[in-house]
């Protein structure tokens, strides 16, 4: 399979996805996941359990039904609550930092964190991070930052049973550890979307779980543009 190098976002596309991988590589704590078609990294103790305690609270806090970018017929797609971090909340700007750091994408490419509650029986099933460029959603999502590359997940505690997150395709199952935090690359060497990234958040079968998530884009993400704000660690 090829590319077009000669564009400049499919050129970034595959430079990110390999420098981000060998920076994983060469990060204490880290390591690669076999895994069939898939670039996919635990990193474990990521956060500590104090700075877990404290984001469980923020989601806690403004957390609503999660929402779809493209609508389906089924009502248990998606059954988990969310909400989008607040970019004033001290350990926000923490964690944020502390993933930045990590993956040394440059902070305006990212979204800001999302965090997630699934209670018992919750889930969401098997879908790609990835945007689908023939979807009707797609020309905004092209205009607030184009495609997705790396996405960055945390599990903030251990559910009493189930709530793995399961890639069927590349044949990963990760079992929530608190603190740990999970990378994956959403495309593939030539920057185009990676089939085998598809994941599913299985049901959980007792007690809570909670995530939160970073996705990051090929291009510098809209809404700090429109708002004014400058994520920590940007350039100058």
């Amino acid at each position: 399979m090829s590319t077009n190098v000669g564009d400049p976002a499919a050129l970034y596309r595959m430079q990110i996805g390999a420098y981000v991988k060998g920076r994983l590589l060469r990060t204490p704590g880290a390591f690669k996941v076999p895994a069939q078609g898939l670039d996919i990294f635990i990193v474990r103790d990521f956060l500590s359990r104090e700075e877990c305690a404290a984001v469980i609270a923020l989601i806690d806090k403004d957390r609503q039904p999660s929402g779809l970018l493209a609508e389906t017929p089924d009502p248990e797609f998606r059954t988990s609550e969310s909400c989008n971090l607040r970019l004033t909340d001290p350990i926000n700007i923490k964690v944020e930092a502390k993933i930045n750091a990590l993956t040394g994408i440059d902070p305006r490419h990212g979204e800001t964190i999302q965090g997630q509650r699934y209670a018992v029986g919750q889930q969401f099933k098997e879908h790609h991070d990835f945007f689908y460029t023939s979807e009707p959603y797609w020309p905004e999502q092209e205009r607030q930052g184009g495609q997705r590359t790396w996405t960055a997940m945390i599990f903030l505690n251990e559910p009493e049973g189930g709530g793995q997150t399961f890639f069927p395709k590349a044949n990963v199952r990760v079992t929530p550890r608190t603190g740990n935090l999970l990378a994956w690359n959403n495309l593939t060497e030539y920057g185009e979307p990676n089939t085998f990234s598809l994941h599913t958040g299985c049901p959980v079968a007792g007690g809570v779980k909670y995530i939160i998530t970073k996705w990051y884009r090929e291009r510098p993400w809209g809404w700090y543009a429109q708002h004014g704000y400058t994520p920590p660690g940007s350039p100058t």
